[in-house]
């Protein structure tokens, strides 16, 4: 809201991350987020999400990303690629921090972790639905900020 920052997460979702820190232009990025799992911490406004005046889950029950190229910048990578929302493909730059090393998890697994940000503009993607405030003014901000946090497991 212009007002205040809402926060919401989806719940379910499934990517593969190819990671070669040796050679970054190897590396690759795909993800698929249920639409229908998205969760703000208020039933009302998330069945508003859902419905067709913002993601239209029941048209378009995912949106996807994919990579298209992975440059290391500093401690992170800079991941260029597809955002596709409501069949609307746009590019965008996840600025992917906070990567730690490798980690032997109880299970015997090997993790990594990792923080990615990026910043949309929702009218970009067909989402433009807003309602004006009786003071002026719009009640949803177009821009979008998306923060996203990984734990990644490394195939066996």
């Amino acid at each position: 809201m212009m007002i205040t920052n809402v926060r919401g997460e989806f719940k379910k979702f499934a990517g593969e991350v190819v990671l070669d820190p040796q050679n970054p232009g190897a590396s690759g990025v795909q993800a698929t987020v249920e639409i229908g799992s998205i969760h703000t911490r208020e039933e009302q406004r998330d069945a508003h999400l859902r419905g067709p005046d913002f993601f239209d889950a029941e048209k378009y029950p995912t949106m996807t990303f994919q990579s298209k190229r992975v440059a290391r910048t500093g401690d992170g990578y800079d991941v260029v690629g597809d955002l596709t929302i409501r069949d609307q493909t746009r590019e965008v730059v996840l600025k992917v921090e906070d990567v730690t090393g490798e980690t032997a998890d109880p299970w015997g697994n090997t993790r990594i972790g990792a923080s990615a940000k990026t910043k949309i503009r929702r009218s970009e993607f067909g989402i433009t639905w807003n309602a004006l405030l009786e003071l002026g003014g719009a009640m949803v901000g177009d821009e979008v900020t998306i923060n996203i946090e990984v734990s990644l497991v490394k195939q066996k």
